[in-house]
């Protein structure tokens, strides 16, 4: 393969989001939508986000086609996947008080102005400034909550999340973590990944024994991209 088609490959295996973007669109437009079929969307475009990055690199798509911004095709697409399509799920689900804009609006343009902030992305030092627009997460676990307790605790923490995405503090990159946290981040990350898709069958009354086992992965996430920030 030439090295333009192997960047365009890439480009469009960036764009390819797309489709999982509007198959979880279409799964909440039904009247009964099914969270879990959201989910499932998701997380196949959390997939493919994770993994055109280093192809990107690999094939070095910058300077074979200079003319095509693939940070902006990615952008587009996490932006729908990261968080418009969590935010609307939470919305359309009644998984906060109403009404629901006042709590899912300032988590929506927070994120905007995340994104086009051009240093939220520190690549050379591996880190994203602010909360990086992990809202598909958020709703995994608002899901959860909302059956479990009510849906205050949501609307807390879609606020505070707002906040922290427009703050000046650091996340790690995890494709770009350094080499001492890679492997645990990534491994983490995986062992995470495979609760939540324990927990989809009775979602959302998932055991809360994997509940709560399954939020030590974010909780040392968080604590090492603090640590490493402060000493960066």
């Amino acid at each position: 393969m030439s090295a333009r088609a192997a960047a365009w490959a890439v480009h469009l295996y960036t764009a390819s989001g797309l489709i999982f973007a509007l198959l979880a669109a279409i799964e909440m437009c039904v009247p009964e939508p099914d969270a879990r079929r959201v989910f499932l969307w998701l997380f196949i475009a959390v997939i493919v986000d994770a993994t055109d990055g280093p192809l990107a690199r690999k094939v070095g798509v910058k300077k074979v086609l200079p003319r095509i911004d693939g940070r902006k095709i990615d952008d587009i697409v996490d932006y729908l996947t990261f968080t418009f399509l969590p935010l609307l799920l939470i919305a359309r689900m009644g998984w906060v008080p109403q009404p629901v804009l006042l709590f899912v609006v300032p988590a929506m343009i927070a994120s905007v102005l995340g994104f086009a902030n051009t240093g939220a992305k520190d690549e050379e030092g591996g880190f994203f400034l602010g909360f990086p627009s992990y809202w598909n997460i958020a709703a995994v676990y608002a899901g959860i909550v909302a059956h479990h307790v009510g849906t205050w605790p949501n609307a807390i923490m879609l606020l505070m999340l707002a906040v922290l995405t427009v703050a000046p503090v650091g996340f790690i990159y995890p494709n770009l973590a350094p080499k001492r946290w890679k492997a645990p981040i990534m491994i983490g990350a995986l062992i995470w990944g495979l609760m939540i898709a324990a927990m989809l069958p009775r979602y959302p009354a998932a055991p809360l024994w994997l509940v709560w086992l399954s939020l030590i992965y974010p909780i040392f996430y968080t604590a090492v991209s603090a640590r490493l920030y402060a000493k960066r």
